[in-house]
């Protein structure tokens, strides 16, 4: 069975902290500010390629807008359901 929970993206957060708006954001990665918004909010799921592009406008690891510094990213093992913490080094 498919995983059907969403995609937690951080750009929100990480644009606010770095005092960048998401229309700015927009107009840096070359895509339209509503577009911007789906992604942000998750209404829709960006490339891999437009993923790098809002990193790189953002100044961050592409990683960083999956994961949160503070806290360990982590899976379920599908065959006992232990979790397992990844560790993404730059």
């Amino acid at each position: 069975m498919p995983n059907t929970k969403p995609m937690i993206l951080r750009i929100k957060e990480i644009a606010k902290k770095k005092k960048i708006t998401i229309k700015s954001l927009s107009e840096k990665v070359g895509i339209t500010q509503p577009n911007m918004s789906n992604i942000v909010n998750e209404k829709t799921t960006p490339s891999i390629p437009t993923l790098q592009n809002i990193a790189d406008a953002l100044g961050v690891h592409i990683s960083e807008l999956f994961i949160s510094p503070d806290k360990p990213a982590s899976i379920k093992c599908p065959n006992c359901g232990t979790d397992i913490i990844i560790d993404v080094r730059k």
